[in-house]
């Protein structure tokens, strides 16, 4: 018996349902507030200012992209952009993402040779046990700048008992950016050696033992029989990580709640929405991170579209 047009749709009219209300109405409603002014009543045209420059009903996106910087000389500029929310993001992209790809291979090929795999993996993956806001709370403890006599911060207790002078990790720019770098690759990095240590324990046995036989070092293995054979996998994990960072909050807003020039596009646009209730600007901020975003998803999505058709 031939089945109805209309029985697969019955199917799907739950997931449609739900991914209207809680997805596209969402996405259709930010994107209009965008456009809008402060208590979204009229067009964002209306808080454009005297004698400034005003895109209309653009000009919440133009707050967005150019109220951080300095437009004042070229000098000016990229001493702004550098501690602004975009050029944090920058520096989280280069930093995070290279570190915790990096870092998670060479544990992922060092973990494939000890005999405690199991017990070394456990222990590498463990940060990622803890939540985001858990682990900024801890590493806020550990960066803490206290009195000149006394250190509550266990990096500056170690510094101060050694002779050196306490640090401000936190509030000093630009160092503050880059500590808290290290506790995103700290919390990432075993969810990479995971990932990468997978794809290398597929790679067959037999490969491995006729580069082996025909002289290849141990390096040589790793950078020209392992690396390009797992390289559609560490592909995956960067746009992976690239889309993590992108939409990076906890660490930033626990930590620091984005002042002392640590700022990223999440936590501005909740400063924007929550604190200063710009929920126009907001919107904008929050539509360019999308904007940001997306392609790495599709690119993600493609990739594995292909895989699954080669299987």
């Amino acid at each position: 018996m031939r089945q109805k047009p209309l029985v697969p749709w019955l199917y799907l009219l739950p997931a449609i349902i739900i991914m209207t209300v809680f997805i596209l109405y969402p996405m259709i409603n930010t994107v209009g507030l965008s456009f809008k002014n402060a208590d979204g009543s009229a067009s964002a045209e209306v808080t454009c200012r005297e004698g400034q420059p005003c895109w209309g009903a653009f000009e919440n996106y133009r707050y967005a992209l150019t109220n951080e910087l300095n437009t004042s000389s070229p000098k000016a500029f990229w001493e702004s952009f550098w501690i602004s929310s975009y050029g944090n993001m920058i520096k989280w992209l280069l930093g995070m993402v290279s570190g915790t790809v990096i870092i998670g291979l060479v544990f992922a090929v060092w973990v494939d040779g000890i005999k405690s795999e199991a017990l070394a993996k456990s222990i590498i993956f463990m940060p990622m046990a803890i939540s985001f806001v858990g682990a900024g709370v801890i590493w806020k403890f550990v960066y803490n700048y206290g009195t000149s006599q006394v250190q509550t911060g266990i990096l500056n207790a170690i510094i101060s008992a050694f002779g050196g002078e306490p640090v401000a990790f936190l509030s000093k720019v630009p160092l503050n950016t880059f500590m808290l770098i290290i506790v995103g690759i700290w919390m990432w990095t075993g969810f990479c050696m995971t990932l990468l240590s997978a794809a290398i324990k597929s790679i067959p046995e037999e490969v491995i033992e006729a580069s082996r036989i025909d002289g290849a070092t141990d390096f040589e293995v790793f950078a020209k029989i392992q690396v390009p054979i797992i390289m559609p996998t560490i592909i995956v994990v960067i746009t992976t990580m690239v889309i993590n960072v992108l939409k990076l909050f906890d660490i930033v807003y626990v930590m620091t709640g984005g002042n002392f020039g640590t700022n990223v596009l999440a936590t501005r646009m909740y400063t924007e929405m929550y604190t200063n209730s710009q929920y126009g600007r907001g919107t904008a901020i929050a539509v360019i991170l999308i904007l940001f975003i997306v392609p790495f998803i599709v690119m993600n999505i493609r990739r594995f579209m292909k895989e699954e058709a080669m299987r």
